[in-house]
This record gives structure tokens, C-alpha cells and sequence, in this order.
């Protein structure tokens, strides 16, 4: 009976063991962690984006300190072109589209045109994230807004941080029309 109880034992702690070593996620790279960030945001942006009506994608407050703030379809043209110049930037290429400045190209300018250069802006933005690796993740690169450079570390985030920025003034317009955002729905 000692036999089998010590057994017993020995079998429960290998598995304890095993169990222990399978449980332990595989740490993930730079790159799926940046591209993470940028899946979030795109998660909360776009559908924020798509909740506007077409007929108020021309809204921008008046009452208040809102003197010249860009319209609801600003913010988000905005938004894509710089996920554009960002993307650009880390993957040390010329942006694939007009991107006319930072505020978005003159000729995307109804809702559909628009969510597709914000989706299209997102999915450069992926491929931008996912091509950054430990060998070329502090490697300096030009600054996409101004003289000398910066890493591809440095402008993931940025990406990131800038759609929520706009983001959170995008929520505003919404309420302001009356409409819930779909993330606080």
C-alpha cells in the first residue's frame, strides 16, 4: 500500500510538472505586440467612424471654445493620412497614396470613401507594425514630421496613441448628435 501511495505521488507531481510547462504562453514578439495596440484602436476607431451618419460627417461644434476645430470627416481623414505617413515612415518607403498633408486627400469625400481610406490606412499600418523586429526595432529611421530621426519603436506608438487622441474627440461629436458610441454600447 506504500507502494502505490508513493506512486500515486510521484505521478501527481509529473503532472504538476507537465501542467506547469504547458501552461507557460510563448512570449510574443515586438512585432505582434505593436500590431496588437494598433488592432485595438482600429477596433474602437472604425466603428466610431462608421456610426456618423453620412449627413453629419460635416459636423463640427460651434458652441463653446470650438472655433475652427476640424469637422467629424477631418478628424478621421486626418486620422488615416497620418496612420499613413507613421506606417510609411517605419517601413522607410513613400506612403502608398496621396495623403494630402496631414489632413487627408481633397478628393475622398463621402462616407464610404472616406471609412475606405481609414480602413485601407489601418491595414498599412498592420503591415508597417508587423515588420518590426529586434534587429531593426531601435534602428534609426527619418522622422516622418520633422528634422532627424527616430525609431520604429518610437513611431508604433505614436500611431496608436494619435488615433486615440482623436478617438476621444470623435466620441464627442457623436454625442453631440445624439448617437452612442459603439464601444459604450
Amino acid at each position: 500500500m506504500q507502494r502505490f501511495h508513493t506512486i500515486c505521488a510521484c505521478l501527481l507531481l509529473l503532472s504538476g510538472i507537465v501542467l506547469a510547462q504547458a501552461a507557460k504562453p510563448e512570449p510574443k514578439a515586438v512585432s505582434q505586440v505593436l500590431n496588437g495596440a494598433v488592432t485595438n484602436v482600429e477596433s474602437e476607431f472604425v466603428p466610431a467612424a462608421d456610426a456618423m451618419p453620412e449627413d453629419k460627417y460635416s459636423f463640427a461644434p460651434t458652441t463653446g471654445e470650438f472655433k475652427g476645430v476640424r469637422t467629424f470627416a477631418q478628424q478621421v481623414k486626418h486620422v488615416a493620412a497620418v496612420n499613413y505617413i507613421l506606417a510609411a515612415g517605419i517601413l522607410e518607403e513613400k506612403s502608398p497614396v496621396d495623403t494630402g498633408g496631414e489632413n487627408g486627400p481633397d478628393s475622398v469625400t463621402s462616407k464610404a470613401d472616406i471609412i475606405k481610406y481609414l480602413k485601407d490606412s489601418f491595414a498599412y499600418l498592420h503591415k508597417a507594425a508587423l515588420s518590426i523586429n529586434d534587429k531593426n526595432l531601435v534602428a534609426p529611421v527619418k522622422n516622418p514630421f520633422g528634422e532627424g530621426t527616430a525609431t520604429r519603436l518610437a513611431l508604433a506608438p505614436v500611431a496608436v496613441g494619435h488615433c486615440f487622441d482623436h478617438y476621444g474627440q470623435m466620441v464627442e461629436y457623436l454625442r453631440l448628435n445624439g448617437i452612442v458610441p459603439p464601444a459604450s454600447r
